[in-house]
């Protein structure tokens, strides 16, 4: 006969442990954080030890590509299942079953929402019309590593809009929203809620809340010294001591900042092609 031990009883729900909330990231910081390159940003990252912050394999449906920087509203899906994700399901009101739309309208300014879509592209993770209200709640962006339906009016938006791909097929196809603001992984990058989303032309890159100022305060100082060495690189310059910069050269930086900030001469004629 099997004996179990079931000393001490299982925890009453209150006494769970729970996640405390990130710090919360300041729309002052978050502006100076729109302002810095995703490359500064990831190079921070990697010496604080971060290996790999970008969600790779996304890219964005807007023609237009604007940098911002938000605060990261999470939404988890699992598959779909026959008996729940029906259209005859739907309802006109909050509902356990259908939490998409709760989540849309939780969403306040500085927010950017993140679907953990399961990088499963078969099935539009939401479409136009959620996003456009999205974006009339504040929120400054919408990131998933599935697809979007409504192509053509979500490349017209000016409002960030980040996948890979889209589709038409609706989502209740293969996806069920299961929690909101909780923990995510998104194009393979752990997501919390809280966190800093940034975008830029390049990348879409998380920044860990505890983190952002201090990101901020690294990137603003490595943007600058990064315009000042590609300047002296296209002034003819080899890279032996300028990239990556010497202490010599850190210390013609601050040099040439004290002085104004001068246009740099270039170091000889410039060369061209042969038959150019």
């Amino acid at each position: 006969m099997t004996q179990f031990f079931n000393e001490p009883a299982p925890l009453p729900a209150s006494d769970i442990p729970k996640r405390p909330a990130q710090p919360h990231v300041s729309d002052e910081v978050l502006a100076r954080l729109a302002r810095c390159t995703a490359g500064s940003l990831t190079t921070q990252l990697y010496i604080k030890g971060i290996r790999q912050p970008v969600l790779h394999g996304i890219t964005p449906l807007n023609r237009k590509v604007k940098p911002f920087a938000g605060r990261a509203y999470t939404m988890r899906f699992i598959p779909a299942r026959e008996d729940i994700d029906t259209y005859g399901n739907l309802v006109t009101k909050p509902h356990h079953d259908h939490l998409q739309w709760v989540g849309v309208e939780q969403l306040q300014p500085g927010d950017v929402l993140v679907i953990d879509s399961n990088r499963d592209g078969r099935a539009a993770s939401m479409g136009n019309m959620l996003i456009t209200r999205m974006m009339m709640r504040g929120a400054r962006g919408v990131v998933t590593d599935g697809s979007f339906r409504d192509g053509v009016e979500l490349a017209s938006m000016d409002f960030p809009v980040w996948c890979t791909g889209v589709t038409n097929t609706t989502r209740l196809s293969y996806h069920h929203v299961a929690d909101l603001n909780v923990p995510i992984g998104c194009a393979g990058i752990a997501v919390y809620p809280g966190d800093v989303v940034h975008g830029d032309g390049d990348n879409i890159t998380i920044i860990p809340a505890q983190w952002a100022e201090e990101m901020a305060d690294l990137c603003e100082k490595r943007d600058g010294i990064e315009a000042y060495l590609a300047m002296r690189v296209q002034a003819g310059e080899a890279l032996w001591g300028v990239y990556p910069p010497s202490e010599q050269t850190r210390a013609e930086y601050q040099a040439w900042l004290a002085a104004g900030s001068p246009a740099i001469a270039p170091k000889g004629p410039a060369t061209t092609m042969h038959g150019s």
